[in-house]
């Protein structure tokens, strides 16, 4: 059994990474897992407060690294999506060579980029979501997965502003907006593009329900850090992109 540190860059007002990573890297067969945060303040979902958050950045590696962690999730998708097309690249980039100047050869991994590696891995070319954004946010998440190349064939914006309150809302909601979706052509549903809206509990329940492969930012977050980190991807219960059959 194999043992790994993780440490985590969360808005402050976030809840759900910390509950649900764990929960999902618990399952696996082979390693044991630590988690240690780095909080960067933020409360309302808006640009403004997403861009004073970036700005905490170097900080929250600075503390991780000091910590000794084998990987980094930066784990806020809309903070990095809204900045545009490739963000997830450029900052993952930064990130590393903060840490290579501290001596740190941890790797880094974040939830935007998590999401297009997951949608890759699950080979799919058009996708339905639900997102917790208001609509000129949920706008740019449909922009930046379209400029990777993957077609967004329908999507729902839940139109909630305050960060604590996406921690709160119900999986029926979810499931509802998920079901209102066209799905006509779609090869995946993202059934939560936000690590902070809760979604561990409807993944499984909703791929057995629609019939095709679904994925949440919290699972594909699972599922880079996993081949980051070198280890089987092979967590029960957690939909296709976390069973033995995907294969990159």
């Amino acid at each position: 059994m194999s043992f790994h540190r993780i440490g985590l860059v969360v808005p402050s007002s976030n809840v759900t990474v910390e509950t649900e990573m764990p929960a999902l890297l618990a399952r696996h067969p082979d390693a044991e897992f630590s988690f240690h945060s780095s909080r960067m303040r933020m409360q309302a979902v808006s640009p403004e407060q997403l861009r004073a958050m970036n700005a905490q950045r170097e900080r929250c590696i600075l503390e991780l690294g000091d910590a000794g962690v084998d990987a980094i999730l930066y784990a806020c998708l809309v903070a990095l999506m809204v900045a545009g097309p490739g963000e997830h690249q450029r900052v993952e980039g930064l990130v590393a060579e903060q840490l290579a100047t501290g001596g740190s050869d941890a790797d880094v991994r974040s939830s935007a980029g998590a999401l297009v590696e997951g949608l890759r891995a699950l080979e799919a070319k058009s996708v339905v979501l639900v997102t917790p954004y208001m609509r000129p946010l949920a706008e740019k998440v449909v922009e930046y997965i379209e400029a990777e190349g993957i077609r967004v064939r329908d999507w729902r914006a839940l139109e909630v502003s305050d960060n604590a309150e996406v921690g709160c809302i119900p999986g029926d909601r979810v499931m509802d907006a998920a079901r209102s979706l066209d799905f006509t052509g779609a090869d995946a549903l993202v059934i939560s593009a936000c690590v902070q809206m809760p979604s561990l509990s409807l993944v499984q329940p909703a791929e057995d329900e629609f019939g095709i492969p679904v994925l949440s930012a919290a699972t594909a977050g699972a599922y880079s850090l996993l081949r980051a980190l070198d280890l089987s991807i092979d967590l029960p219960g957690a939909g296709s992109l976390l069973g033995k059959e995907v294969h990159v």
